[in-house]
């Protein structure tokens, strides 16, 4: 109830605070305001103060995004702000600083209550800070009740690992699962059509087929195991042990308790917070005064202290400019905020136009397109393409650094790139086409409805949902698909400079890891955004006279918010029936095919998408 009143109290306040806002800026002029309030409020914040011998701490649950999520007023007031978050440069820069900061003494990794706030190629360049971090000989120290795998392999390489002595350490493995919906729309009277290209083309499988096809389970398969041998790796390597002994306790143990997981040596100590506590307070010098357990230790919280951090790539003076260009999200057609085009998305215009305006600026001599995407609308795909080659016909090298996932058509607008860095842990490829068609004809006869229509020529209602397409109609669409994929074909060939056998071999659909991609030459360097900017400075011959800048830049009402409401809020309490395995699958499921209906808007209804959300959790 407490928690209870208290969110209600700040969403009441929050309310009143945005209207009394909103008025004064009505009455005054609204953008002129925000502005003058930003850089008022920027000025007078000043930068966070770190203490000498303070302990930073990185709570695993804080939100790393590829770049900062801004919100809304609206979103503010129905929502709330929104959790902890530092975006991952400057997440990375500030472990950088912190190795080189006498106030700095050491690290804590806290882990966290429900997952950790990245995805796994993020959570890879992360790693690789950490490591950079233990090599300046400060202290790493790391504490959970209850280590997930994905927690585990972020933290092995602690020098002081601790786990809960009533806590357990998962390593059980990786799974996959998808609903399979094909008697179900059958009884509920929808039809389901399809047209599409490549075996591995599964995104409508679960639309289809009441089981997985054997392309689906093999390519899956070999995903996972990718993706669980670099985790073997990650998670081996620090504490001397092997892949194999964690494969065993995997296949034979799944959680160990306590003891068994120090004695199985993936933890040092058994400890309660208090007991780790003591331990931070040992080296930042302080005395036991009895106060609360959490705050009792000299520290500043990793989004705090990036603050603090100067980005000297983005801050020093330069005639040149890189520019970094964030494209994340299902790719849909149509402009962002117009066409029914919400947040969350790759609107395809908007990136294309952000793009051209890039290509227009003189001081642009590189671009680095930062790719985060399960693909989407084929049109806006290819629009976006569009705009990519013409900034490399200019002479601007332009280099994709892959996300969590680039794939089908996030593999379409990167496949021309002069250069691809991603993750070993990146989802990419997908190379292929589908379109989808539901049909009402049978659910329509069950509850009485009935279409009538009048048409000019014999195709004119091909897309309507009245009626299933005839076999003439579906061959026009698969002729269509076939298109496109050949067209597909045609930039991978073209763009990774691959023979048009091989590329039709690796294509067909088929979802590859990072790293099978670049032994493919789907990718050309295996590597983080840090290692893509600088690959973009050499290929343009900047050498040292460039300055960083990063599209696209938030709005006056972004910035605003962003700087009112302050960066650090208090992460938002865990609902304890939410957080029931069951109940929070079927959100899960509900929410990906929510997400999955609202971006299916490409205006021929062709698609190049991945075929499944894919969490490691």
């Amino acid at each position: 109830m407490r928690q209870f009143l208290k969110y209600t109290l700040a969403s009441f306040t929050g309310s009143i605070l945005f209207m009394l806002v909103m008025g004064l800026l009505l009455t005054l002029g609204a953008v002129g305001l925000a502005g003058a309030l930003v850089v008022s409020l920027a000025r007078s914040g000043g930068s966070p103060t770190v203490e000498k011998d303070s302990v930073l701490v990185y709570d695993l649950s804080t939100l790393v995004p590829d770049t900062p999520i801004f919100q809304e007023p609206g979103d503010f007031v129905v929502n709330g702000p929104v959790q902890p978050q530092v975006s991952l440069r400057q997440a990375v820069l500030a472990l950088e600083a912190a190795a080189e900061d006498e106030r700095i003494v050491a690290l804590y990794l806290k882990g966290s209550p429900t997952s950790v706030g990245m995805g796994l190629a993020n959570q890879q360049e992360m790693a690789q800070a950490l490591t950079r971090f233990k090599e300046s000989g400060k202290p790493i120290l790391a504490y959970d009740v209850d280590w997930s795998e994905r927690e585990y392999a972020l933290v092995a390489l602690a020098d002081t690992l601790y786990l809960h002595p009533f806590g357990d350490l998962e390593m059980n493995g990786l799974y996959s699962e998808t609903l399979y919906q094909a008697d179900a729309l059958e009884k509920l009277g929808i039809g389901v059509q399809v047209t599409r290209t490549g075996a591995y083309k599964s995104a409508v499988e679960p639309f289809t087929n009441n089981a997985m096809s054997p392309q689906e389970r093999e390519q899956t398969q070999r995903l996972l195991q990718d993706i669980w041998q670099g985790l073997l790796t990650e998670m081996a390597k620090p504490r001397s042990l092997t892949p194999q002994r964690l494969q065993a306790i995997a296949n034979t143990q799944g959680l160990l308790f306590g003891e068994a997981a120090k004695t199985a040596g993936l933890v040092d100590e058994l400890a309660y917070e208090d007991e780790v506590v003591d331990k931070l307070r040992e080296l930042t010098r302080e005395s036991d005064d009895g106060g609360d357990t959490e705050a009792d230790f000299r520290q500043v919280d990793l989004p705090t202290y990036a603050a603090t951090v100067e980005d000297e790539w983005a801050t020093r003076s330069a005639s040149t400019e890189v520019a970094v260009v964030y494209a994340e999200g299902p790719i849909v057609y149509g402009e962002d905020g117009l066409d029914g085009v919400g947040s969350g998305v790759i609107a395809g215009n908007t990136l294309a136009r952000q793009l051209r305006q890039l290509r227009q600026n003189d001081e642009v001599k590189a671009v680095v397109l930062r790719v985060n995407s399960p693909g989407g609308s084929a049109l806006a795909s290819e629009v976006i393409l569009r705009e990519v080659q013409l900034i490399q016909a200019e002479g601007i090298p332009v280099v994709v650094s892959m996300g969590d996932v680039a794939a089908s058509g996030g593999y379409w607008i990167a496949a021309s790139a002069d250069a691809i860095v991603a993750q070993p842990g990146t989802i990419t490829g997908s190379i292929g086409v589908f379109s989808l068609f539901l049909n009402l004809e049978d659910l329509s006869n069950t509850v009485g409805l009935n279409w009538e229509g009048v048409k000019t020529a014999e195709l004119a209602d091909i897309f309507s949902i009245s009626r299933p397409k005839t076999e003439r109609e579906l061959a026009i669409l698969q002729a269509t698909v076939d298109t496109l994929y050949d067209a597909f074909l045609d930039r991978v060939e073209a763009g990774r400079q691959l023979p048009r056998a091989e590329v039709a071999n690796l294509a067909q659909g088929r979802v590859w890891s990072g790293q099978t991609s670049q032994t493919l030459g789907l990718v050309d360097e295996l590597g983080g955004l840090q290692q893509a900017i600088e690959k973009a400075a050499e290929l343009a011959e900047l050498g040292e006279d460039w300055r960083l800048e990063s599209y696209p830049k938030p709005s006056d009402w972004q910035q605003f918010w962003a700087t009112f409401l302050g960066s650090q809020v208090e992460a938002p309490a865990t609902n304890a029936f939410l957080a029931d395995p069951l109940i929070a699958q079927g959100q899960r499921f509900l929410g990906d095919s929510l997400v999955l209906a609202r971006t299916l808007n490409d205006p021929r209804g062709l698609y190049m998408r991945l075929p499944y959300t894919l969490r490691v959790n």
